[in-house]
């Protein structure tokens, strides 16, 4: 167990040392706080602390730096995450107000993170699997250009071209798309790709059926993507700048940024707390091979589909700052996805 004061002791610790990254010594903490009590009481606290693994001396008769562990407790002992200050709220919202589509706004929304943290942004899309499809449009571009978009009813918006076998007659093309309408409009993104799938698995090709069989395989290609785990992330160029802060090498960091798998699996599996908030620190990133890297997100809701935006870095980083910028940039995503739903 640790006393209040060596709990103290400990947050001094990791202060100093994300703000130097220089090992913190006893005299050193009692210079900077004001505990009221001697360096050689100090001394004593953090002896306590290193042997329970919350702290480690780097090099002989040196100060001490937080482990893993360290990090652990400290962040779960943190009586409130701190505001952000007015000048960073207002950068949030200047930044995120009058975006266009999803795809835009959750851009805009990593880029503003990475430059309140300094750290590499991650948001996931939420999953539409469940969202239903408001609308189906075909639209004839000349020869046997075709537009296709389809809009589900949170918000999601895909437009892609296709290229038909044939160039269709006015007539044929607005067949199509009434008869994508039909199909798919009002029923769920799962149940339309799946419908769709049944068509071209069930119906022998026929040449004069290619146009349409070309246009159900263009939309279920983008329903499926419309149900797959994505995400967008921001600032991997920070980690170069902060090589110095990871023992090792940053590569499995970078391949797991390029891979995207990995980091989708460890952020669905991260518990988040009451305030929606989760941190995996160092080794308990140990089983994704980023156990020198912490991630800390925050949960927001989109259409009654919820996804995790936040931050990914080394393990000695700004906690309750980054908490602060996560949570504050999770509300306001939440709130602008809310607001857009009830304009529609």
């Amino acid at each position: 167990m640790v006393s209040e004061r060596g709990l103290q002791v400990l947050r001094a610790i990791v202060q100093d040392y994300v703000d130097t990254r220089e090992p913190v010594g006893s005299k050193a903490i009692v210079d900077r706080h004001q505990f009221g009590v001697s360096a050689a009481t100090i001394r004593n606290d953090m002896a306590l602390l290193e042997d329970e693994e919350l702290i480690i001396a780097p090099h002989t008769s040196s100060g001490r730096v937080p482990t893993d562990k360290g990090y652990r407790v400290f962040v779960d002992h943190l009586a409130d995450v701190r505001p952000l200050t007015s000048a960073q709220r207002s950068a949030i919202g200047a930044f995120l107000e009058d975006t266009g589509d999803l795809d835009d706004l959750l851009v805009r929304t990593v880029r503003t993170l990475t430059r309140l943290t300094g750290q590499v942004a991650i948001v996931q899309y939420p999953s539409f699997a469940r969202a239903n499809v408001s609308h189906v449009e075909v639209v004839h571009l000349g020869g046997t250009r075709v537009v296709i978009i389809v809009v589900t009813d949170t918000g999601r918006v895909s437009q892609r071209v296709a290229f038909l076998a044939t160039e269709p007659s006015a007539e044929e093309a607005q067949q199509l798309k009434l008869a994508m309408a039909a199909l798919l409009t009002g029923k769920s993104v799962r149940d339309g790709a799946a419908a769709i799938a049944r068509i071209l698995e069930e119906e022998a090709p026929a040449p004069r059926e290619e146009n349409r069989r070309i246009v159900l395989r263009a939309i279920g290609e983008e329903l499926d993507e419309f149900r797959s785990d994505r995400m967008v992330m921001a600032g991997s160029a920070t980690l170069a700048r902060r090589e110095a802060d990871f023992r090792g090498s940053i590569y499995p960091l970078l391949e797991a940024i390029e891979e995207q798998v990995t980091l989708l699996r460890l952020m669905g599996e991260m518990v988040a707390d009451d305030r929606g908030l989760a941190t995996s620190i160092g080794r308990e990133n140990e089983p994704f091979g980023l156990a020198e890297a912490s991630v800390v997100a925050g949960d927001y809701d989109a259409g009654g589909s919820q996804a995790r935006v936040g931050v990914l870095g080394p393990t000695r980083m700004d906690y309750p700052t980054n908490l602060a910028a996560v949570r504050a940039v999770a509300h306001y995503l939440t709130r602008l996805l809310e607001e857009d739903e009830k304009s529609r």
